[in-house]
């Protein structure tokens, strides 16, 4: 998620900027960035989806002692995301008050978004990559010498062409499609972003009707990728960026699929509502150019039954779910389902 502040998001037709630092940290190392225990920290801010992908991803393949993680607060400026979660305002690894640091230990002359995740090497202090769909691939390809014992697959080489074209998908329509819709600035484009987006829902609900998770019967990336938009979606998609068809909570198989996720160690326990409506309703300031931030929506149904494990009885496949977060790393109680609904 790019820091671009205040005014800049709006665009006749709005169109991501998707070029990352494209590194690769490799097993073999041939990347020159090698696989290394405690070489690398992951920064991230909860309230980003993008991120939250890279958070779901360590904890389900267990890396939390193979890779650190850093997180930043839920807002920031025109120049960069800020430490301002930890005590004095400085990553306890890095040393750094902002991400934008690590950007310029890599180049000083970097102009484009800062963005999180950032996959940081620790030694330099210089940002390895920021391309978040990668990242979380070779979470799972690269770094299987670190996975915890039962460890999900959660990119099956047999399935990976229709994956891969699932998670295009997903992206193009859903992911990305909800900021086309929040950010057009014409009524064409939004009303083009709009049916693009509820188009590919209805698709979801159909493929979701006879099958747990997208891919089957487990859960893969795919899920992931999906989840952590479905997530946001009643709390700020549908009034901040106009996605009002219908409520989340009012499609009954989109729905129970992602409150099952939700209540899936590893998903639901990453998400922090507060921080998430913070973020897009203060920072987006050219859409709700007041930040006041809503009270609702009442979140504690993320927690009503789904009925969805008469689908399949094994999420994980042959892996086991993850334990619990480390302390540090556990979303506040009442930042959760059934907590504050608002800052």
């Amino acid at each position: 998620m790019s820091t671009d502040s205040g005014s800049g998001y709006i665009e006749p037709e709005y169109t991501r900027d998707s070029k990352y630092i494209s590194d690769r940290i490799t097993a073999d190392g041939s990347s020159r960035w090698p696989v290394e225990a405690g070489r690398y920290r992951l920064v991230v801010a909860r309230a980003c989806p993008w991120a939250n992908r890279s958070v779901i991803v360590r904890r389900l393949l267990g890396l939390e002692d193979a890779i650190s993680m850093g997180m930043c607060g839920p807002t920031h400026d025109e120049r960069s995301w800020t430490f301002d979660l930890d005590p004095d305002g400085r990553d306890p690894v890095l040393g750094y008050e902002r991400l934008q640091e690590a950007f310029f230990a890599r180049d000083p002359e970097y102009s484009r978004g800062i963005t999180v995740p950032a996959l940081v090497d620790v030694p330099s202090g210089a940002v390895v990559t920021n391309d978040f769909p990668q990242i979380t691939l070779d979470l799972s390809t690269q770094w299987t010498a670190h996975h915890r014992d039962g460890a999900p697959d959660l990119y099956p080489e047999h399935l990976r062409d229709e994956m891969d074209e699932v998670m295009e998908r997903v992206y193009q329509e859903v992911n990305n499609g909800v900021y086309r819709c929040g950010f057009s600035g014409s009524q064409r484009a939004y009303d083009r972003a709009y049916d693009r987006l509820f188009t590919t829902m209805d698709w979801l609900s159909e493929r979701l009707a006879d099958r747990r998770f997208l891919m089957g019967d487990q859960i893969t990336e795919a899920d992931v990728r999906l989840f952590t938009t479905l997530a946001r979606f009643d709390a700020v998609y549908l009034g901040h960026f106009k996605c009002n068809r219908q409520k989340l909570s009012e499609m009954p198989v989109l729905w129970a699929y992602a409150r099952d996720l939700f209540q899936t160690p590893g998903f639901g326990d990453t998400i922090d509502f507060p921080q998430i409506k913070e973020h897009y309703y203060v920072v987006h300031a050219d859409i709700n150019p007041t930040q006041i931030i809503p009270q609702g929506p009442d979140t504690s149904n993320w927690l009503t039954a789904h009925g969805r494990e008469e689908l399949s009885d094994r999420p994980f496949g042959d892996g086991t779910p993850p334990g619990p977060p480390p302390a540090a790393e556990q979303v506040p109680a009442e930042h959760g389902p059934g907590g504050i609904a608002h800052r």
